[in-house]
């Protein structure tokens, strides 16, 4: 038998004889538990203890046997099955927690980038304006004391453009970043207007020793917006010439490639570091933020031209390779 189980024999309660059902040895006394049963049992009893705690089982009839049944293997399984159970609980519920905190984690992180990057935009914007306003307090009040002198009315015009420009861009960020109507996209040469734009830059880059070269394939035809094209080609050239070295020259692609039309804007510069190269297309942001405020450069130009090319399906991004930085726009047809 798989268990250890013994028949006592009894006669007038006294007793007589022990039988063994199995080959087993066992750890029990079987002469003492009977005589236990016996006391503690007036009349026949079947009694099964519990199989956690107790050694064994019985059906005790009076004055004729005792049946033994050892539960000591049984204990031993329960309590290893119960603590392996435990065990392998708290295992799932571990696994569980770390499993819906990621979840958690993955689901909140958009919203609390998008509260973050509201709240920096809100500051930025704040500081931005700050300044002219400043600048235009000051110059009223001394305007007020001094009417005849014109360079604080200078300085107000000066302010108040700034500012005109900083909102005009926010308002046009504002616009793109809510989506524009696609039904108003047109069939257009590309081509030409990255043509006229490098021809426009022409005069900037001359002004700061910088050369302009072109590589573009022509009639390439993509459905867009035309003035908002115009104006991507029109900041990242702007971009090339404000932070590349005099003397170099700004090499502005345009090429085809399989399903892809390409548009690439090198420049020989400052490196982009590569942890930078995403949050350049972030409102606001801006490498050098002293030198980018002394020209009034406030650090949407990038976003702008980030939010075009996703209303048109594309994808732009900027690295920096042997001092040469790239800034590549990827739309496809």
């Amino acid at each position: 038998m798989d268990y250890e189980v013994y028949t006592v024999i009894l006669n007038a309660n006294n007793i007589t004889n022990i039988i063994s059902h199995s080959d087993k040895n066992t750890l029990l006394n079987i002469d003492t538990i009977a005589s236990k049963i016996i006391a503690n049992n007036k009349t026949s009893t079947i009694k099964v203890n519990n199989l956690y705690f107790s050694d064994y089982s019985y059906n005790y009839q009076k004055n004729n046997y005792i049946t033994i049944i050892n539960n000591s293997q049984v204990k031993e399984r329960l309590r290893s099955l119960l603590l392996t159970s435990l065990i392998i609980f708290l295992l799932f519920e571990c696994l569980i927690f770390y499993i819906s905190k990621l979840i958690t984690t993955w689901i909140t992180k958009p919203a609390i980038e998008s509260f973050n990057k509201q709240k920096n935009f809100i500051a930025d914007a704040s500081h931005e304006l700050k300044t002219p306003l400043a600048v235009i307090m000051a110059s009223a009040d001394s305007l007020e004391i001094n009417p005849t002198e014109k360079k604080w009315l200078n300085n107000i015009k000066q302010e108040t453009d700034k500012m005109n420009n900083l909102i005009t861009n926010l308002l046009n960020l504002s616009k793109l970043e809510n989506g524009i109507n696609k039904e108003n996209y047109t069939i257009t040469n590309i081509s030409k207007i990255v043509e006229k734009q490098a021809l426009t830059f022409e005069s900037l880059a001359y002004e700061n020793n910088i050369k302009i070269k072109t590589n573009i394939e022509k009639d390439i035809y993509f459905k867009s917006s035309p003035q908002e094209i115009s104006e991507l080609l029109s900041i990242l050239i702007d971009n090339a010439i404000k932070h590349g070295k005099k003397n170099s020259t700004i090499k502005i692609e345009l090429l085809t490639e399989k399903d892809s039309i390409i548009i690439n804007v090198i420049n020989k510069g400052e490196a982009i570091p590569k942890e930078e190269c995403e949050k350049i297309f972030e409102r606001f942001y801006r490498l050098d933020k002293s030198r980018n405020r002394a020209s009034g450069r406030y650090g949407l130009g990038l976003a702008i031209a980030k939010n075009i090319v996703i209303n048109h399906n594309g994808k732009i991004s900027a690295f920096s390779k042997s001092g040469y930085t790239t800034f590549k726009v990827i739309f496809k047809r």
